[in-house]
């Protein structure tokens, strides 16, 4: 790849993220923000289907203009989109779409959900994406998530209707409303049914109506609303928080003055004006003071609950934030009572003071000028290896700080005495500038890795339970030093190896438990031609995390039909986990079919045959995914056309240059600049990638050349764009979208052959029904409607219920060269190593066709 699970905690939590702070997160202004909120409890849930449909301005205007704490249910991670940033597609995307989603809440301040949905590509229908995920399933999930998170109001941002175009849209608008209906439940959700969780009931049910310019909108609200306290406004957050989904090309303007924002009431509960549009506020009928909670706890306690409003309700007056440690009084205060009344509390009472406790520590923990640091001497700990661990506590703003315990928990280590939770240090008193430090050995007892991919997921659904956590809390329970607090508070914070980067400055790298010896080869899946010689060099990557380097013997284990060039290779291998390739020469043929490929590494009389692959990205924490080291070698039927040579732009997230050199095709990969200076001459066929137009807006301006190439007889190939390919110039012949544009999500569509003889379905291969089965997840994306008649069609294809749509494959014939534009998902079914996609591609690379005289097909629906 490029570079690029307890609901809530028996004490209050400060959790210390690793990514840097900037001033307004830290401080007076960080502290006087939360600060602020402390005397609200109300909290609200946003449902939506990805990451990116989360309506950003809503959730900041909520979490920190009117102080609510707010979370965001997300039924999937991503999975199914595609990558603007690498090449990572599928459950790495996900990956990196689930951290793009943390980064989100951190800038906003909200929490974050996910039920076990795995995206699988785009859907037409609510009807086709149950079929994909059982409804029952999935509205368990979602009411699983209400009753954790325990929400007085929902808000949907789809709704749920075919408006919402995708059909996972359409899901998510549909089950929030069932989930506000069912999660009160208990004889059809019973508690055994969502991990343990008692029923809850939400007071009141809300749509996002932003999105269709307020139509139907109940109340309206300014996200453009300026925060004195944080020096921007609401609108402003909003968009640095959407700017963290980079993979998809979402870098947002942070717009100032004022933004329309709004939502449609839709059920009420709570005794608030019955018309929806007398409403003043979403929160008109719900107490989102404490004092509420008089009226659920036991009559010995009410008195503590008034105590408790009455200290948290002049705080913020007494805020000092040059004196910020005066407020430490208080906030121990505050910690204490609701520690008090929370005991054996449930239901509201458990879930608005377990919240209180939370953001009470983290403004304690800022206004005593607390700060902890676990580190390590490496980022990466070898399964079952031992580690010295240092966590150094820092009082910068009190006058006594009286450390109770500290341990080492995860889910990835333990400690040297054994269980994690039970290694605790003696308690220690720090005076005011000054630090103490506590020393543990760690030991690596399971692999980092993304909870939710273990075990591997069951069709299009993830096989491990939906989480109660919050996603940060699931993300961050790997490696953690807690530091206990005499007054009960907990302070987290990750083991991290520090490093200064010339370049960028402090780093922080989170502890990794990763395989002792890492093996991987390039790819997952490969190709080869059924029948003909082979002769490639397969390289396999080692990594070691032990300290000191040592031999370590890698082999191949081949199919049959295959050999390599030695049984096995030695190599001294450095450890911290530096990479080192060895390469193996490998010769033989292999029948039709799928042939696997395994790489096994042995040192000290150990066998190591999975590894890991690193996810970098500068705007997400970094992360690892383990698989096994094989590759899978589909080995296609397939004939190559006479002297083909190409040249290829790649796309976003475009792995298919690779797949066809490993078909025998020569390939030259290009980028739009290195392609104005290419001698085009060497080539018989240039291919432009997926959507590589949006990607790079200068490789537009090689068209012309382009063009004049084709017409001495070259071939040109581009894969599918979106809307910019009707713009003038973009093709030699223009083309119609709808909006939304045409495609075909049923990978398994009927094909319909136009022209059976036609060239590009017999040569150099002929295309067979067999070669349109067993594609993934899409067909063809962002079809045209309208065709120029210039274009020859070959193929047509439709999902059920659909008319045929012939913009599969277009061909024009361009002075003697042939201009081929193709809306199938090839940049899907290449990397899988679909043998029918392989063949029907080869063909497409061919010499120029002579176009017929009379019968070319074109459509204007």
């Amino acid at each position: 790849m490029r570079p690029r699970p307890g609901l809530f905690a028996l004490a209050a939590i400060a959790f210390l993220a690793p990514r840097p702070c900037t001033a307004q997160e830290r401080g007076a202004t960080a502290l006087g923000d939360a600060l602020e909120g402390l005397p609200v409890s109300v909290r609200v849930l946003v449902i939506g289907a990805h990451p990116d449909d989360e309506d950003t301005r809503l959730i900041t205007w909520l979490q920190k203009g009117r102080h609510a704490d707010v979370a965001y249910l997300s039924l999937t991670r991503g999975d199914g989109g595609q990558n603007l940033i690498g090449n990572e597609l599928g459950e790495a995307l996900g990956v990196i779409r689930t951290e793009e989603l943390l980064a989100a809440r951190r800038i906003d301040g909200a929490q974050q959900y996910f039920t076990r949905a795995y995206d699988f590509g785009f859907s037409k229908s609510a009807a086709e994406t149950y079929t994909h995920w059982p409804h029952d399933t999935l509205l368990a999930n979602v009411v699983t998530v209400v009753r954790a998170f325990r929400p007085q109001i929902i808000i949907a941002v789809f709704s749920g209707t075919p408006r919402d175009g995708h059909g996972h849209h359409q899901v998510s608008g549909i089950l929030a409303r069932e989930a506000y209906d069912a999660a009160g439940d208990a004889s059809r959700f019973p508690s055994s049914r969502t991990s343990g969780l008692a029923p809850w009931t939400p007071l009141k049910f809300y749509r996002t109506t932003s999105y269709w310019q307020g139509a139907g909108a109940t109340f309206h609200y300014n996200a453009g609303e300026y925060s004195p306290l944080l020096g921007r406004s609401y609108a402003e957050i909003a968009g640095e928080s959407r700017s963290q989904h980079l993979s998809q090309g979402f870098g947002a303007l942070q717009r100032k003055g004022f933004v329309a924002g709004s939502v449609r009431r839709e059920d009420s509960r709570a005794p608030a004006p019955r018309d929806p549009n007398a409403e003043r506020s979403i929160f008109d009928g719900i107490d989102t003071t404490y004092r509420r909670l008089r009226g659920e706890v036991p009559a010995a306690q009410r008195a503590r609950v008034d105590s408790l409003a009455a200290t948290l309700a002049p705080i913020m007056a007494h805020y000092a934030p040059l004196h910020p440690e005066s407020l430490v009084p208080s906030l121990e205060r505050v910690q204490r009572l609701a520690t008090t009344i929370a005991s054996g509390a449930s239901g509201d009472v458990d879930a608005s003071l377990s919240e209180l406790r939370d953001e009470d520590s983290r403004a304690l923990v800022m206004a005593a000028g607390i700060a902890v640091e676990a580190t390590v001497p490496r980022d990466q700990l070898a399964l079952g290896d031992t580690m010295p661990t240092t966590v150094t506590v820092y009082d910068r703003n009190s006058n006594r700080l009286v450390i109770d315990s500290v341990t080492l928990a995860g889910s990835a280590i333990k400690t040297s005495a054994g269980d994690a939770q039970s290694a605790k240090a003696a308690p220690r008193t720090i005076v005011h500038d000054s630090s103490a430090a506590w020393a543990f050995t760690v030991r690596g007892t399971a692999l980092t890795a993304p909870w939710w991919l273990t075990p591997p997921r069951t069709g299009d659904l993830f096989a491990s339970p939906v989480s109660t956590k919050t996603a940060e809390e699931s993300a961050s329970g790997t490696a953690l030093a807690k530091v206990y607090l005499a007054d009960g508070t907990v302070v987290r914070a990750p083991l991290v190896l520090r490093v200064a980067n010339p370049a960028r400055g402090e780093e922080e790298r989170p502890l990794a438990v990763v395989p002792p010896i890492s093996v991987t080869l390039d790819r997952e899946v490969g190709y080869a031609r059924a029948s003909a010689p082979i002769d490639r060099e397969l390289r396999v990557t080692l990594r070691s995390a032990y300290e000191h380097a040592r031999d370590v013997n890698v082999r191949l284990e081949l199919p049959q039909g295959l050999q390599a060039d030695t049984s096995s290779r030695t190599v001294a291998l450095a450890g911290n986990g530096v990479a080192q390739a060895v390469s193996f020469r490998v010769r033989g043929t292999l029948p039709a079919g799928r042939h696997v490929i395994t790489a096994v590494a042995e040192s000290d009389g150990k066998k190591f045959d999975t590894g890991y692959i690193p996810i970098r990205y500068e705007h997400i924490r970094p992360q690892i995914i383990v698989r096994p080291a094989t590759m899978a070698i589909e080995a296609v039927d397939a004939q190559l056309p006479h002297g083909v040579s190409v040249a290829y732009v790649q796309g976003v997230g475009d792995n298919s240059a690779p797949m066809l050199a490993e078909l025998g095709i020569p390939v030259t990969v290009l980028d739009a600049h290195a392609l104005a200076a290419a001698d085009l001459s060497r080539f018989t066929t240039v291919v432009i990638g997926t959507r590589a137009y949006e990607a790079d807006p200068t490789l537009a301006a090689q068209n012309a050349r382009l063009f004049e190439w084709v017409g001495q007889g070259g071939t040109m190939v581009v894969q599918y764009g979106q809307r910019e390919m009707m713009e003038p110039g973009m093709m030699p012949y223009p083309i119609s979208l709808t909006s939304p544009a045409a495609r075909v999500t049923d990978e398994a569509s009927p094909i319909t052959v136009l022209a059976p003889n036609d060239p590009l379905l017999t040569t150099p291969n002929r295309i067979t029904s067999a070669d349109w089965r067993g594609w993934v997840q899409d067909r063809a994306l962002y079809m045209p409607s309208v065709i120029d008649p210039h274009y020859q069609t070959v193929i047509a294809t439709n999902d059920p219920g659909e008319p045929p749509n012939p913009g599969g494959i277009l061909r024009a014939a361009v002075g003697r060269g042939s201009y081929i534009y193709t809306t199938l998902a090839f940049f899907r079914q290449l990397p899988a190593g679909v043998p029918g996609a392989a063949r029907l591609f080869v063909n497409l690379l061919g010499p120029p066709i002579t176009p017929p005289t009379a019968g070319a097909h074109a459509v204007a629906p």
